[in-house]
C-alpha cells in the first residue's frame, strides 16, 4: 500500500442563499464572509449565532436534562452530610486525569473527604477495575464515582453491589445494548437522554454533575455558614480535557471551551503554569492545549503513572508543580521517540504489503508499547486515509488502539467483528480493544470486509475542505480579526479555510529545511504565505496555481501582517477541472 498523496477539495456543505448570508451580518453586525463561515458550520438563525459568538455560561443546558443526574446529586449529597468518604475512579488520559482532578477539587471543596484512583495503562488496562473498587471499599469508602469510563463495566458494577458500596457511573463513550447495574450511570448517549448537546468529553459529564449536586446542596441549605465554591473556576480542566478528546467545539463544548482557555491563559493553577513553562507556551490557544500541553499530560499515562497527571493539576507548591512538569516533559521526549521507531516499523510493514486494494489496516508486534499505538494508528490514518488498528501483543494477548476516517464508525464497526475480541468500546473516530494474539488474523479479516461494506471510492479519497473562494484582495486584516473571533478552533468547529485561484508565487524558499516561505500575488494584491512540512514539493510551485489556506495574522516583536498558512495545492490548469 502506498501513501496518499493528493487530496480533493470540498466546500463543507451548501451555501445557503446570499441573502440567508446578509441578513445574519446585518442582525450581528459581522462581515458577510464571516456570516458565510457561520452558516456551513450549520448557524443560520441570529439569536443561534449570537449564542455562538457570546458563548455564555448562562445559556448551558439544565443538568437534570441529563440521564441519572437527581439521583445522583441526592445520593452525593448524603454523602457530604454523613461525612462518607468517597473514591473517583478516572482513566489515563487528558480527560480522565482532568475529569477526575475537578471531581476532586470540587467535592474537597463542598466538604467531602475524597480519594482518586487512576489506572497504569500497562498493569491495570483500560476502565473500571475490580481492585479498584476492593481497594476503595478497603479505604472505607461507601461511594464511587467513576469519570470518562464504566459504561462496559457490567462485572465490576456487580462486584460494587457484592461490596456494598454505591457506584456511580459518568461516561461518554458509546454504551451497548446492555447497561451495568449500579446507584446511577450518567451518560449523554443513553436512551431517554433529554440533555441537548450529545457529545460531552468525560470531564464534561463530570463538570454538569457539579453543577447539578451544587444546585441539590443549595436546596437543602447546605451551604449555610459554609462557603460556596465557584465552578467556574473548574472550567481550565473542562477545557484541557474536551479539546485533548477531540470531541466537536459546537453547542454546550464550544461555550465550556471558551470561557475555560482564558483560564488557562492565566495559570492561576500552579500545575498548569509549570507545564505551560516546561511547553514554552506564551499564548493558551485549543492548538496549543491539543499539540504541546495534552501531549505532556498524556504521555504521564502512556509510559508511567497517569496519577502524576492528577497530582500535577490538583498540586499547590510551585516547586514540586516545576519537578512534576519536567517529569511530564521527560516522559513526553521518551514518548516520541518510541513512537518515531513504532511509526517506522508500521510504516515498513504497510509498504511490505502489496495489495493495494485494502480498505483497512490491521498491524501487530509484540515488542510495540501499547501507550504509543493509538497515536501512531493516527498517524497512520493521516498517511493512508484507512481506518486503523494497531495492537500491542505480550504473552499471548494484545491491546488495540483503532482510529478511523470520515464514513466509517469504529464502534459500530467492531460490533460487527466482536466475535474474536476480548473486548472493545470507544466512539465513531477512536476505539480501543483487547484480544487474543492468536484470533489477530481472523479479526483483521473480519474488520476488512467491514470496511468494504461501508467505504466507497469516493470517501476512501481525503476532502481537504473549505469555506469557498475569495479573492485575495477580499481580505483585511479587520476581516481576519473577525474570523478569529470564532475560536476556539478545533472538532466541529475547524479554523476558516479559503480557495484562491491563478496565484503567483514570488521569493520562494526552504525554511528550517521542512517549510516553505514565499509571497503570494494575485493582481494587485501580495501576501505573504507558509506552507508546513512541504520542502519537499518546492519545484511544484511553478506557475499560475490555486491555494488552499488559513488566513490569519503574524504577530512578530510588536509588528502585525496578515500571513496565509497554506494547507495544499495544485496547479491552475490541474485544479480548473474540479
Amino acid at each position: 500500500m502506498k501513501p496518499v498523496t493528493s487530496r480533493s477539495w470540498q466546500l463543507r456543505s451548501p451555501l445557503p442563499e446570499l441573502s440567508v448570508m446578509s441578513d445574519l451580518a446585518s442582525r450581528l453586525g459581522i462581515n458577510v464572509l464571516t456570516a458565510r463561515i457561520l452558516c456551513l458550520r450549520g448557524i443560520t438563525d441570529p439569536a443561534q449565532g449570537l449564542n455562538f459568538l457570546n458563548g455564555k455560561l448562562a445559556n448551558l443546558p439544565d443538568p437534570d436534562l441529563l440521564p441519572d443526574m437527581e439521583s445522583a446529586c441526592t445520593r452525593i449529597a448524603q454523602a457530604l452530610v454523613r461525612g462518607e468518604k468517597i473514591s473517583i475512579h478516572g482513566d489515563y488520559d487528558v480527560d480522565g486525569i482532568s475529569g477526575c482532578s475537578l471531581l476532586v477539587e470540587a467535592l474537597t471543596a463542598f466538604g467531602g473527604e475524597v480519594e482518586y484512583h487512576i489506572p497504569m495503562r500497562l498493569k491495570d488496562g483500560y476502565g473500571l477495575s475490580a481492585e479498584a473498587i476492593r481497594r476503595a471499599v478497603a479505604a472505607g469508602s461507601r461511594l464511587l464515582i467513576s469519570v470518562d469510563c464504566g459504561v462496559s463495566a457490567h462485572q465490576e458494577a456487580r462486584l460494587a453491589e457484592e461490596l456494598g458500596i454505591d457506584l456511580i457511573i459518568t461516561d461518554h463513550h458509546q454504551p451497548s445494548t446492555e447497561l451495568p447495574v449500579c446507584y446511577a450511570l450518567i451518560n449523554p448517549h443513553l436512551p431517554g437522554n433529554r440533555f441537548p448537546w450529545t457529545d460531552l468529553a468525560g470531564v464534561g459529564v463530570a463538570f454538569f454533575l457539579m453543577l447539578g449536586l451544587r444546585r441539590k446542596l443549595r436546596q437543602d441549605n447546605y451551604f449555610q455558614g459554609r462557603t460556596e465554591p465557584d465552578p467556574r473556576y473548574l472550567l481550565d480542566l473542562v477545557a484541557l480535557g474536551t479539546i485533548a478528546d477531540i470531541v466537536p467545539l459546537g453547542g454546550v463544548n464550544r461555550i465550556l471551551v471558551k470561557n475555560g482557555l482564558p483560564l488557562l491563559e492565566q495559570g492561576l493553577r500552579c500545575g498548569v503554569a509549570a507545564l505551560k513553562e516546561v511547553a514554552q507556551v506564551k499564548q493558551v490557544t485549543s492548538g496549543v492545549v491539543g499539540f504541546r500541553l495534552a501531549p505532556r499530560l498524556n504521555a504521564a499515562g502512556r509510559l508511567e503513572d497517569a496519577a502524576l497527571g492528577v497530582q500535577l493539576l490538583l498540586g499547590k507548591d510551585p516547586r514540586t508543580c516545576q519537578e512534576l512538569a519536567r517529569r511530564l516533559d521527560g516522559f513526553n521526549r521518551e514518548r516520541q521517540t518510541i513512537e518515531e521507531q513504532t511509526l517506522n516499523e508500521a510504516i515498513a510493514m504497510v509498504e511490505e504489503d502489496h495489495r493495494s486494494d485494502r480498505h483497512s489496516i490491521v498491524l501487530a508486534a509484540d515488542h510495540w508499547h501499547s501507550g504509543v499505538i493509538g497515536i501512531v494508528a493516527s498517524r497512520l490514518v493521516e498517511r493512508y486515509h484507512r481506518p486503523t488498528v494497531l495492537l500491542a501483543l505480550d504473552q499471548g494477548a494484545g491491546k488495540g488502539s483503532a482510529r478511523s476516517i470520515n464514513g466509517f464508525h469504529l464502534y459500530q464497526a467492531l460490533c460487527s467483528c466482536a466475535e474474536p475480541l476480548l473486548g472493545f468500546g470507544g466512539h465513531a473516530m477512536a476505539a480501543g480493544l483487547s484480544i487474543e494474539a492468536a484470533r489477530v488474523g481472523e479479526f483483521a479479516e473480519l474488520f476488512e470486509q467491514a470496511a468494504r461494506a461501508a467505504l466507497t471510492p469516493e470517501t476512501l479519497q481525503p476532502v481537504a475542505w473549505h469555506d469557498g473562494r475569495i479573492t485575495l484582495a477580499e481580505l483585511t486584516s479587520e476581516l481576519v480579526r473577525e474570523l478569529e473571533d470564532l475560536n476556539p478552533f478545533g472538532a466541529g468547529n475547524p479554523q476558516p479555510a479559503f480557495v484562491s485561484s491563478g496565484c503567483r508565487v514570488t521569493g520562494l524558499r526552504v525554511l528550517g529545511e521542512k517549510h516553505l516561505k514565499f509571497y503570494v500575488e494575485q493582481g494587485p494584491c501580495q501576501l505573504s504565505a507558509i506552507a508546513f512540512g512541504m520542502a519537499d514539493r518546492y519545484d511544484q510551485l511553478t506557475g499560475p496555481v490555486d491555494l488552499l489556506f488559513r488566513p490569519g495574522i503574524n504577530r512578530w516583536r510588536g509588528t502585525e501582517s496578515l500571513q496565509l498558512q497554506v494547507i495544499d495545492f495544485k496547479s491552475h490548469s490541474e485544479h480548473a477541472d474540479e
